[in-house]
């Protein structure tokens, strides 16, 4: 015999013994969304219908033999089985079905400079549609090199120390599988960009977490000096930090260079939102006295340009952590979308009246969600860069982050993200949601119109 669970899309038949495998691993799939804080859209009930049906052996007039074979269960390596739908994904979907104004993804809702989208526009009509060099354009890795040397008064060889990859994220993901074995210990500071945990897991990395705390974030000093080990490959930071807005301060950096140098320890340093720095200036930790030859310095053109889906990234390294990052990259796309490489060497040669606008822009767009967020009741953590808030949700009384996002979208119409799923331990970011301000002015304004109206203390 096989039961049959009839679900709203199809159905499923299941010999007893799979069922009964099933059942668990659907159990600890719920009770990993909840121990992790992972949202996600609830699943169709499948009570509706349990019977009996005959096996594959017998005979069931009207249906084909592949209709009756048993369903196949999910399958993923052991390494990435902790590791669900993304919080963005699950929180977009479900943004998308309730109808409501989406302040959770940090992604543009308005559109990246003309000049910029007419070059790529201009490089497709001239035929730069084939395979690129697997490293970069060549124009692209000048404009790289440009670009560092002003930001940070670092010369570097374009050809040697400089890798284009598709987005940050691969940048990331080259680093982490060209530069850490198995065994290695890799420090991050939560809450973090999720697909940290994730790349490293598929790296064999050992992921010790140092946790920083509100209101100001600050680097836990004591903490990271006894956290640091002979087995300590690299720090990974991101400043100005996600999800939080910290800015690294120079008295932090600092000591991280030190304990770098003293302990043969490289960084990995993620700067993505290094041209969305309000407070103060950003500090590249590559430009600190000896660190140039143990850091890998990451970036992008998606969150300077509002061009995040264009996936424009690159890694800037000395030669001898260069050569690791791209055997990676080598096997990861092999090369990023030639047209696009093109266009992104014009953004990087933008004048530097561009980059003043932008701050400029999104100074206004950070006013009117900040004091919108407190106008509404919530506790507003100090943002000094990236286009993200953290704010404590806890004055409305629910019960953590994942419950309250969940209200805020059902019944408030206004999407954020619950903070947990960036933690090792979720414990640690229950009280905190981030929002974005990378909206128009209307969008955002219509947002705070809405917590105004529908959330409740």
């Amino acid at each position: 015999m096989q039961i049959q669970c009839t679900w709203p899309s199809h159905e499923m038949r299941l010999s007893p013994s799979t069922f009964l495998n099933f059942s668990k691993n659907f159990c600890a799939d719920f009770n990993f969304i909840r121990t992790r804080s992972v949202s996600c859209t609830p699943c169709p009930s499948f009570s509706a219908a349990m019977s009996t049906v005959p096996t594959q052996n017998d005979v069931v007039p009207g249906q084909s033999e592949s209709t009756q074979k048993t369903q196949q269960s999910l399958q993923v390596a052991k390494r990435l089985e902790k590791f669900k739908t993304t919080i963005f994904t699950q929180m977009s979907n479900l943004a998308i079905k309730h109808g409501a104004i989406n302040l959770g993804q940090g992604f543009p809702n308005f559109d990246g400079p003309e000049f910029v989208k007419e070059a790529a526009i201009q490089a497709v009509k001239d035929g730069k549609n084939q395979y690129a060099r697997g490293y970069g354009v060549p124009d692209l890795n000048n404009a790289i090199a440009e670009r560092f040397k002003k930001d940070t008064g670092l010369v570097v060889d374009p050809e040697k120390e400089i890798t284009v990859t598709s987005g940050c994220t691969e940048a990331i993901a080259a680093t982490m599988l060209g530069l850490i074995n198995p065994g290695d210990e890799v420090i991050l500071f939560a809450p973090f960009y999720d697909s940290y945990e994730a790349t490293l897991s598929m790296a064999g990395a050992k992921v010790k977490g140092i946790t920083l705390r509100p209101p100001d974030f600050a680097v836990p000093i004591d903490e990271l000096k006894s956290t640091i080990s002979k087995n300590t490959r690299a720090i990974l930071l991101n400043s100005p930090h996600n999800p939080t807005g910290k800015m690294f301060s120079r008295g932090e950096l600092n000591v991280i260079a030190s304990l770098c140098i003293e302990n043969d320890v490289l960084v990995f340093s993620d700067e993505v939102y290094d041209k969305l720095a309000f407070e103060m200036d950003h500090i590249s930790p590559a430009s600190l006295p000896g660190m140039y030859e143990r850091t890998v310095t990451m970036n992008s053109l998606g969150k300077t340009f509002s061009l995040t889906g264009w996936k424009i990234g690159w890694a800037v390294a000395p030669p001898h952590l260069s050569w690791g990052v791209r055997q990676a990259h080598s096997f990861l796309t092999f090369a990023t979308s030639t047209p696009m490489q093109w266009a992104a060497a014009t953004a990087l040669r933008a004048p530097d009246s561009y980059y003043v606008e932008l701050k400029r822009d999104y100074q206004a767009k950070k006013a009117i969600l900040v004091e919108g967020l407190k106008s509404v009741g919530f506790k507003v953590y100090p943002s000094s860069g990236t286009y993200f808030v953290v704010v404590d949700h806890t004055p409305f009384g629910l019960e953590n982050d994942v419950a309250f996002c969940e209200y805020l979208i059902k019944e408030v119409g206004v999407v954020a993200i619950p903070t947990s799923v960036f933690y090792l331990n979720p414990e640690d970011g229950k009280n905190l949601v981030r929002f974005t301000f990378c909206k128009d002015e209307g969008t955002l304004r219509a947002a705070v119109d809405r917590m105004k109206e529908k959330l409740r203390r």
